[in-house]
């Protein structure tokens, strides 16, 4: 069985760095990757029904926009590469979704960089790195 490997990828240098390790991870072990990209969403429990239903609309059209513009050019450029790659476009906790994942994907690892462009969320709700290290049910590599 070859080895899966999850890489928290938001178009970031950072998560560009992340990837190229998790790139070279994958061929080196013939294995595979799941290219993660999560949209933050937080949920309000006091929108009326017709603010939930443009912020659903909304939702939708962001995860459209999301794989246009991340993920369907980044397999383009990794199917050269001999890889095979999976994603994954998600809404939620950047943290909780990555672990999610690693879990249904039976990953052997997850792999992001250091910071994203998340960067001052996660000064102020805590870390996306510091979540996975403690909670993820794999080994967590943070890319410098």
């Amino acid at each position: 069985m070859s080895q899966k490997i999850v890489v928290g990828y938001d178009g970031s240098s950072d998560s560009d760095k992340a990837l190229a390790f998790a790139v070279a991870q994958a061929k080196a072990a013939g294995g595979s990757l799941v290219v993660a990209h999560v949209l933050e969403w937080s949920p309000y429990s006091f929108l009326t029904k017709q603010e939930v239903e443009e912020r659903t609309k909304r939702r939708r059209e962001e995860l459209i926009r999301a794989e246009e513009a991340v993920l369907t050019p980044l397999v383009k450029k990794l199917a050269d590469q001999g890889l095979e790659v999976k994603t994954a476009l998600k809404y939620g906790n950047i943290a909780e979704v990555l672990i999610d994942i690693a879990k249904e994907e039976s990953a052997a690892m997850v792999v992001i960089g250091r910071t994203g462009h998340s960067g001052l969320s996660s000064r102020l709700f805590g870390s996306v790195a510091g979540t996975l290290a403690q909670a993820a049910p794999v080994p967590v590599v943070i890319v410098p």
